[in-house]
C-alpha cells in the first residue's frame, strides 16, 4: 500500500487512550460549561424532594443522573407545583391586612374584625393568635357556625382535643355534613383523642358512609390501630394510597402529606 495514503488511513482512527483522554476532556469542558449551575439545580431539585415527598424512585434520578437527572425531576415534579408555591407569596398581602385589620379593631373591637383577624391569623399559620381572636370574636356575641368551627380546629391543631369538643360538637349537632363532613371527622377525632373511644368510632363509621377526606381516613386508622383493630386500620390507610393512581396531578401534590402519613401507618401497623 502507498505509504502516503496508509498514514492518512491510519490518521483517521485513534487508539482508546487517544479517544478517552479525548472524553474527558469534553466531560471536564461541559462540567467547566455548566458550573455551578449544574450543582444548583441539583441542589434545588433535592431540596424540592424533601419538603415535597414525591415518588423514591426520583431521588435515585437526581443522585445518579445529576444535572441532568435533576432538570427532568424539576421540570415534571417541581414546575407544576408552582401553582401551590404561589400560594405562599399571598403571604404578604395577607400579613399587610392583618395589620390593618388590627389597626380597625382599635377602633371598632367589632366580632366581624375579630372573626377576620382569626381567619387572616390561622391561613397565617398563627393557631394560638388565631384561637385568641376567635375567642374575642364570640364574647363580641358572633355565634356563626364558622366562629366556633375554626376555633375547634385550632384547638386540635394545637393539641388541645379537650377545648375542641365544645365547639364542634356545636356545629355538628346543627349541620352534620359541615365542611364537607370534616367537622365530624374531627370530632370523632377529639373524642379519640381524649379517650371515648368507643364514642369515636361509632362517629367514624358513621362519617366515612358519606366522606372521602384522607385525613378522616387516617384519623380513624389510628384509633383502630390504638384499639388492636390493624388489618382494618390498614385498610383505611391502604383507601388514601389507593386514590393517588387515579388522581390529576395537582390533587396528587396536595395529598402528598397524607400519602405520606398513610405509608408511615402501613410501616408502623403489623399485618
Amino acid at each position: 500500500m502507498n505509504p502516503t495514503i496508509c498514514s492518512q488511513f491510519s490518521a483517521g482512527f485513534r487508539s482508546p487512550t487517544e479517544i478517552r483522554r479525548k472524553g474527558e476532556y469534553r466531560m471536564g469542558y461541559l462540567s467547566h460549561l455548566f458550573y455551578p449551575w449544574g450543582l444548583i439545580v441539583q441542589g434545588l431539585a433535592i431540596l424540592h424532594f424533601i419538603r415535597r415527598r414525591p415518588d423514591t424512585y426520583w431521588l435515585y434520578i437526581i443522585l445518579f443522573l445529576g444535572p441532568v437527572g435533576a432538570g427532568a425531576y424539576i421540570l415534571i415534579e417541581a414546575l407544576p407545583d408552582i401553582g401551590l408555591v404561589g400560594q405562599g407569596f399571598k403571604v404578604f398581602p395577607r400579613r399587610k391586612r392583618i395589620g390593618q385589620v388590627r389597626l380597625a379593631i382599635m377602633d371598632n373591637p367589632s366580632g366581624g374584625n375579630y372573626e377576620e383577624l382569626g381567619n387572616l391569623l390561622m391561613d397565617d399559620g398563627k393557631l394560638q393568635a388565631a384561637r385568641e381572636a376567635f375567642d374575642q370574636a364570640i364574647a363580641a356575641r358572633l355565634i356563626t357556625p364558622d366562629t366556633f368551627y375554626r376555633r375547634g380546629v385550632c384547638a386540635i391543631l394545637l393539641g388541645d382535643a379537650a377545648a375542641a369538643l365544645p365547639d364542634l360538637e356545636r356545629v355538628v349537632s346543627k349541620e352534620p355534613d359541615y365542611d364537607f363532613r370534616r367537622a365530624a371527622g374531627l370530632l370523632a377525632h377529639a373524642y379519640a383523642q381524649t379517650g371515648q373511644k368507643e364514642k369515636a368510632e361509632a362517629l367514624f363509621r358513621a362519617v366515612v358512609v358519606k366522606s372521602t377526606l384522607s385525613e378522616t381516613y387516617l384519623n380513624f386508622a389510628d384509633l383502630l390501630a390504638s384499639e388492636g383493630k390493624n388489618a382494618e386500620a390498614r385498610e383505611w390507610a391502604q383507601k388514601v394510597l389507593a386514590k393517588k393512581p387515579t388522581m390529576p396531578g395537582y390533587l396528587r401534590r396536595r395529598e402528598r402529606p397524607w400519602f405520606s402519613r398513610a405509608s408511615k401507618i402501613l410501616k408502623r401497623v403489623p399485618a
